[in-house]
């Protein structure tokens, strides 16, 4: 018993530079949550985004959803700045928005650095958070099991969002379509 217990002191002891470099946020402002099959997700997303004003930065794994690209583009019209990172497997995607972003106008940048670039992140106007494990595609919406924060008014956490998502552009390569 002193043997496990001492080894699993050891593994804890291990761990705690992962645990201390954890960032701590206060949690203020407000928290809508969704969940999906069919919980109004996508349209959460959609209305979000046609809500901005200024800025919009997007970190998708999977996007293939009509809707939530339409409101990008549309947005983009309207004058907000619009800037996508992608996961490499949206080069190929058979049903990616990805060439529907850069032939309307929208700088986008494919992350191949990681075996999966999985962040699933929209932000506006640098103080809406959009995250959670919602893929931005019809299956998300319609048959998979998963679920989307949208967080307002925490600019701390925000800012931390933004300088991670400006840290994968760093690594990024433009996309310039098919």
């Amino acid at each position: 018993m002193k043997k496990l217990i001492a080894s699993i002191v050891a593994m804890c002891l291990l761990l705690l530079p992962l645990v201390v470099s954890a960032e701590h946020f206060k949690s203020i402002g407000t928290t809508d949550v969704y969940f999906s099959p069919k919980g109004g997700t996508t349209g959460a997303v959609v209305s979000e985004i046609n809500a901005a004003k200024k800025v919009i930065l997007l970190q998708a794994y999977s996007f293939t959803s009509l809707p939530i690209a339409k409101a990008l583009v549309n947005a983009w019209k309207r004058g907000v700045k619009i800037e996508a990172i992608l996961d490499q497997s949206q080069r190929i995607e058979k049903y990616s928005e990805a060439d529907f972003l850069v032939n309307s106008g929208i700088p986008t940048y494919i992350d191949a650095a990681h075996a999966i670039a999985h962040n699933k992140i929209i932000i506006i106007d640098q103080s809406t958070l959009i995250t959670g494990s919602f893929n931005f595609t019809y299956a998300a919406e319609e048959n998979n099991a998963e679920n989307l924060l949208i967080l307002k008014g925490n600019k701390a956490l925000v800012a931390r969002y933004i300088l991670n998502l400006e840290q994968h552009k760093g690594h990024s390569e433009v996309y310039k379509g098919k």
